[in-house]
């Protein structure tokens, strides 16, 4: 039922009305999306599209949605219709008693513990990494796009931590390809749903069909062996297996396991790795903060390899990542879909409608942020902290559903700067176009072109 109070207006902003408009969009929606919510007091109504959807950056607005009212807030069409079809019915895609259920039971399961285990398996893929690639890109001094040495970085850490070498190359080479892949499609299909019909005719859908019943089946083998041996290994796949709901005692269905291993592949691959690009692209080029990065590193560490135990006083390498996902949110936009009739500030929402949180916008907005495009590690610090308003920074969402995978992966992000930076310098080679991508995440533009050296 409807809170009895003024019907606020709505401006309302059809996508389709100019064409340049439209093209605008397409090329960079943050942009377009930004200026509209300080045109409109951060909401506006979109139109033009198969479902309303209303944009806003305010953090009151986020708290509704996410948290106080999150139970009348569900995922939206596109992923029931776009996302869930190709990556199944895992943590980020489901809803209501199922994904509770799920979520209660999968919580557990990233305790202290765990997450201490998959830190040894972390730090070796890092060492590993290290030797392999930078090293001699160290050696020879050539440049390179940081984000592709990251992406492979990130894909060897969550394929390790997940499977922890059930896997050989060639397989896990073949499930990022069949993600990567299914991410491009996906975008493709919701920036322009014109094209779906013609993609079906060329046998798209088909072929993508046909990557993700190979990707899944190499996946479902995987678990089947580990179940059969019963061996233990300490990583998040053991997590799963081991997995039982409260309610009833007993454990996933080996396609729901599979399901979760997908999601958290996704959800661990990429964001990681864009974070990372940024985090590098951001200290080459604020060499004072490189410093006093060392400096902590110097005093927290010493002569020392990092360990688990060293995180917990580490906190000025996490307040670097915490900046960084300030300014460059991997997951820099989030919705949810009325189920039913609701009131936000004066704002009717009809059930149906869309709500989207633009979080790149509240993170980059001079209302919640003192000079929002400077890059401050000490906005973060513990005393800081406290001063922030609610739901003024969102990088793992918000609510009930925040990301279930958000200490893993400042543990592994923190590890990576540790390891890399008492070992390189780095440099961020000049003259290039460095922009946002606004993808499913928030890409480089055109990669970020480095070179580094040995200490």
């Amino acid at each position: 039922m409807l809170v009895q109070e003024e019907i606020k207006k709505v401006e309302k902003v059809n996508i389709f009305r100019n064409p340049f408009r439209l093209k605008y969009l397409l090329h960079n929606p943050i942009t377009f999306f930004t200026e509209k919510l300080n045109l409109y007091n951060g909401f506006f109504e979109l139109t033009g599209m198969r479902t309303t959807t209303f944009l806003t950056n305010r953090p009151e607005i986020a708290r509704h949605v996410l948290q106080k009212n999150h139970k009348n807030y569900g995922k939206t069409r596109i992923v029931r219709e776009f996302l869930k079809p190709r990556v199944g019915n895992g943590l980020l895609t489901s809803d209501g008693d199922f994904w509770l259920r799920h979520r209660r039971a999968i919580q557990p399961g990233f305790h202290r513990k765990r997450l201490e285990a998959i830190s040894g398996i972390m730090l070796e893929e890092i060492e590993g990494f290290m030797e392999k690639y930078m090293d001699p890109l160290a050696e020879s001094g050539e440049v390179f796009d940081m984000s592709k040495e990251m992406t492979r970085l990130a894909f060897l850490i969550v394929s390790k931590s997940l499977f922890a070498g059930d896997l050989d190359e060639k397989d896990l080479t073949k499930i990022d390809a069949t993600i990567s892949n299914t991410q491009q499609f996906l975008i493709y299909q919701i920036r322009m749903p014109y094209m779906i019909p013609f993609l079906k005719l060329r046998g798209d859908y088909k072929k993508m069909d046909r990557l993700k019943e190979e990707s899944d089946n190499l996946i479902l083998e995987t678990i089947h062996k580990r179940m059969q041996t019963n061996e233990t290994k300490d990583d998040l796949l053991d997590m799963l297996i081991e997995t039982r709901y409260a309610d009833s005692g007993k454990s996933m269905s080996i396609e729901q396991i599979k399901d979760e291993a997908v999601i958290m592949y996704v959800a661990g691959h990429e964001t990681s790795a864009i974070a990372l690009t940024w985090m590098w692209y951001l200290l080459a080029s604020h060499p004072e903060i490189e410093e006093k990065v060392l400096a902590h590193l110097d005093e927290v560490l010493g002569e020392k390899k990092p360990a688990f135990a060293d995180l917990r006083n580490s906190d000025y390498t996490l307040q670097v990542i915490e900046e960084t996902m300030r300014l460059y949110p991997p997951a820099w936009i989030t919705d949810r879909e009325a189920l039913e009739d609701d009131m936000i500030d004066g704002y009717q929402v009809k059930k149906g409608q869309d709500v989207t949180v633009l979080i790149h916008a509240i993170h980059h907005s001079p209302e919640y942020w003192d000079e929002p495009e400077a890059f401050r590690p000490e906005r973060f610090s513990a005393e800081n902290k406290k001063k922030q308003e609610p739901y003024t920074y969102l990088p793992f969402g918000g609510g009930p559903r925040q990301c279930i995978g958000n200490n893993f992966a400042l543990m592994e992000m923190q590890f990576v700067l540790m390891e890399m930076l008492r070992r390189y310098t780095f440099e961020v080679v000049p003259g290039q176009d460095i922009d946002i991508k606004p993808m499913i995440t928030l890409r480089p533009k055109n990669g970020i072109k480095m070179r580094i050296k040995r200490r």
